[in-house]
Protein backbone atom coordinates (compact mmCIF):
# COMPACT_ATOMS: atom_id res chain seq x y z
CA UNK A 1 0.00 0.00 0.00
CA UNK A 2 3.03 2.50 0.97
CA UNK A 3 4.48 1.60 -2.51
CA UNK A 4 0.99 2.98 -4.33
CA UNK A 5 0.98 5.86 -2.74
CA UNK A 6 5.01 7.08 -3.46
CA UNK A 7 4.13 6.06 -6.49
CA UNK A 8 1.09 8.36 -7.20
CA UNK A 9 3.03 11.09 -5.52
CA UNK A 10 5.42 10.62 -8.03
CA UNK A 11 3.72 10.88 -11.04
CA UNK A 12 1.78 13.85 -9.29
CA UNK A 13 4.97 15.23 -8.84
CA UNK A 14 6.48 14.62 -12.42
CA UNK A 15 2.79 15.71 -14.12
CA UNK A 16 3.16 19.10 -11.62
CA UNK A 17 6.73 19.84 -13.14
CA UNK A 18 5.99 18.79 -16.67
CA UNK A 19 3.02 21.46 -16.46
CA UNK A 20 5.70 24.27 -14.70
CA UNK A 21 7.98 23.63 -17.82
CA UNK A 22 5.33 24.25 -20.16
CA UNK A 23 3.74 26.57 -18.29
CA UNK A 24 6.16 29.40 -17.76
CA UNK A 25 8.14 30.01 -20.65
CA UNK A 26 4.59 31.18 -22.07
CA UNK A 27 3.90 33.52 -19.57
CA UNK A 28 7.73 35.06 -19.84
CA UNK A 29 6.55 36.09 -23.04
CA UNK A 30 3.98 38.48 -20.88
CA UNK A 31 6.94 40.15 -19.25
CA UNK A 32 8.50 42.54 -21.96
CA UNK A 33 8.96 46.10 -21.11
CA UNK A 34 7.47 48.54 -23.52
CA UNK A 35 10.39 51.19 -23.27
CA UNK A 36 13.29 48.13 -24.15
CA UNK A 37 11.26 46.98 -26.53
CA UNK A 38 10.99 50.79 -28.72
CA UNK A 39 14.64 51.16 -27.71
CA UNK A 40 16.12 48.04 -28.52
CA UNK A 41 13.85 47.90 -31.60
CA UNK A 42 15.22 51.45 -32.79
CA UNK A 43 18.63 50.49 -31.86
CA UNK A 44 21.16 49.04 -34.37
CA UNK A 45 22.96 45.40 -34.71
CA UNK A 46 25.35 46.28 -32.12
CA UNK A 47 23.20 47.83 -29.72
CA UNK A 48 20.74 44.74 -29.99
CA UNK A 49 24.20 42.30 -29.38
CA UNK A 50 24.98 44.28 -26.32
CA UNK A 51 21.78 43.72 -25.23
CA UNK A 52 21.89 40.07 -25.79
CA UNK A 53 25.35 39.76 -24.08
CA UNK A 54 24.33 41.68 -21.16
CA UNK A 55 20.86 39.53 -20.41
CA UNK A 56 23.34 36.59 -20.40
CA UNK A 57 25.87 37.86 -17.95
CA UNK A 58 22.82 38.75 -15.86
CA UNK A 59 20.81 35.48 -15.95
CA UNK A 60 23.92 33.04 -15.73
CA UNK A 61 24.84 33.82 -12.08
CA UNK A 62 21.53 33.13 -10.80
CA UNK A 63 21.02 29.56 -12.65
CA UNK A 64 24.40 28.83 -11.38
CA UNK A 65 23.83 29.55 -7.88
CA UNK A 66 20.37 28.07 -7.96
CA UNK A 67 22.07 24.52 -9.64
CA UNK A 68 24.64 24.76 -6.75
CA UNK A 69 21.97 24.84 -4.39
CA UNK A 70 19.98 22.06 -5.26
CA UNK A 71 22.95 19.64 -6.01
CA UNK A 72 23.68 20.66 -2.20
CA UNK A 73 20.49 20.01 -1.19
CA UNK A 74 20.30 16.58 -2.93
CA UNK A 75 23.71 15.55 -1.45
CA UNK A 76 22.51 16.34 2.10
CA UNK A 77 19.21 15.08 1.78
CA UNK A 78 19.61 12.05 4.30
CA UNK A 79 22.43 13.61 6.19
CA UNK A 80 19.57 13.89 9.31
CA UNK A 81 17.42 10.95 8.92
CA UNK A 82 17.83 8.07 11.47
CA UNK A 83 18.22 4.30 10.71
Amino acid sequence: MKGRISLAISCTTRVAALFTALWVPASAYAQNCALCYTQAAGAGARIIQALRGGILILVVPPILICTALTVMAYRKRNQFVED
